[in-house]
């Protein structure tokens, strides 16, 4: 079993924040899960497996100038690790966003198996 350091997570964040699809999904194990935080479901939206989880993620890329995660806290418990984050974007259609997020990442083996997302959504 692959041990979940401060360096793994901080490469993850660096891969993201590089917006660099390649280097994202290397972090992701081929049978990992995705929740969103929105959707119709308890869970939000569930992408399943390496290939709907790298779409999800270009298809943010592509239509982004830059996305950026500024991480706040993070906690590490066994294989879980939990993370709050600012969420910052600019659209190429001029839009930004800016919010704050929490992510529970599951590991195993070194690799993310499970994407559990929350955020705060502005309204009004």
């Amino acid at each position: 079993m692959t041990e979940v350091t401060r360096q793994l997570v901080d490469a993850i964040g660096d891969a993201f924040n590089a917006n660099d699809i390649d280097a994202v999904m290397q972090y992701f194990a081929g049978d990992a899960v995705f929740d969103h935080a929105a959707g119709p479901e308890v869970h939000g939206v569930r992408f399943e497996g390496k290939d709907n989880i790298r779409a999800v993620f270009a298809g943010l890329f592509d239509k982004v100038e830059n996305v950026h995660w500024e991480t706040r806290d993070f906690r590490i418990a066994g294989d879980k690790v939990f993370c709050e984050y600012r969420r910052t974007a600019k659209h190429k259609s001029g839009e930004v966003e800016d919010y704050l997020s929490v992510d529970i990442l599951t590991f195993r083996d070194g690799l993310i198996v499970h994407k559990d997302t929350y955020y705060k959504q502005r309204t009004g």
